[in-house]
């Protein structure tokens, strides 16, 4: 992707149905209304010799696809991941998970194949399936929304400290491709062109409508090596796409080698014109996690796990990818 691309504004994620500055706006309403919590990506209860961690999220409109193409096979993935990435960014074992399935109505078929891409997942990542809700609400709900919440735990010492500092090293993990987030934008934009049943262009085995629901990667596998090594933070990069850095504190970072985008993300550039900026701040681009550890040990931590340095922690603000300023809001 060219640098010259970012003065050029094509399809934008709020031209296509979701502004994030009004959504962010409502989070920190509905935030303000009941309450500061403990923890960035999940909350935190402290308990006597150790802390507890809750998360809910969803699979968002990536169930649009996987509607059309009537394949719910992975979307189960999906909602695990979601909910339990969220959790490894805090330095927890993710141990539990329950979903809610709401429908409008209930299909044997679609509920079985939402069910073992739970199990698939749940299984993958080493977290028990304790139940969940099956809500038939034909007034509210058109098609299906599944969601879930994912309980965590770790030892008092076990949380990361929760900051970067200046002068850390930025190590991240590829991700499988889109992953939950930024499905609005990449629907409106692949749809100009292209059919969900028309060949994957760089991957004519495939399918447009396979390569969007490619399941989201779990990183549950990094728990132990990230407890091991000194690291400050970390970021499990979904809504807002690399933006989601700065949780890791207010600082500026700088990534230099970023994992290769998935082809879909060029799919998604070129048919809905998206911007390079708009780009990054609405998907993972590649490379779905990202932990703030400290110079001497960074190496190590990439050698142990399949991640590699791909940045640093400055003073600033925000947070820039190969030199294109993303801006911190």
């Amino acid at each position: 992707m060219d640098d010259e691309e970012n003065d050029q504004e094509g399809l934008t994620y709020s031209e296509a149905g979701v502004d994030l500055a009004a959504s962010d706006a409502a989070v920190a309403a509905l935030v303000g209304a009941t309450g500061e919590f403990e923890g960035e990506f999940a909350g935190l209860i402290e308990l006597d010799d150790r802390y507890l961690g809750l998360t809910t999220d969803g699979v968002g409109t990536k169930l649009l696809v996987a509607a059309a193409v009537d394949d719910y096979s992975t979307v189960g993935i999906d909602c695990l991941a979601m909910n339990a990435n969220d959790l490894v960014a805090e330095g927890l074992d993710p141990i539990a998970f329950v979903d809610y399935l709401a429908v409008e109505a209930p299909d044997e078929a679609t509920a079985t194949a939402i069910g073992e891409g739970l199990r698939r997942g749940a299984r993958e990542a080493g977290v028990a399936l304790t139940g969940g809700e099956t809500a038939v609400l034909p007034e509210i709900v058109s098609g299906l929304d599944l969601a879930g919440a994912c309980v965590g735990l770790a030892p008092t010492d076990g949380l990361l400290p929760g900051t970067a500092q200046p002068g850390d090293r930025l190590v991240g993990w590829a991700s499988g491709g889109i992953h939950s987030n930024g499905l609005t934008l990449a629907r409106e934009a692949v749809t100009r062109e292209f059919e969900y049943e028309d060949p994957f262009p760089p991957d004519p085995d495939r399918t447009v409508g396979e390569a969007l629901l490619e399941p989201t990667r779990l990183y549950t596998d990094l728990v132990a090596p990230l407890r091991g090594h000194e690291v400050r933070a970390a970021a499990h990069v979904t809504g807002g796409g690399w933006r989601n850095l700065t949780r890791m504190g207010a600082h500026h970072y700088e990534v230099t080698d970023p994992f290769p985008a998935q082809p879909v993300f060029e799919l998604v550039r070129s048919t809905g014109d998206v911007a390079d900026r708009e780009m990054h701040r609405t998907f993972n681009m590649g490379t779905g996690f990202v932990a703030a550890v400290a110079p001497e040990d960074a190496p190590a931590l990439a050698e142990e796990t399949d991640g590699r340095v791909i940045g640093r922690v400055t003073e600033g603000e925000g947070v820039a990818i190969r030199g294109l300023e993303l801006g911190s809001d």
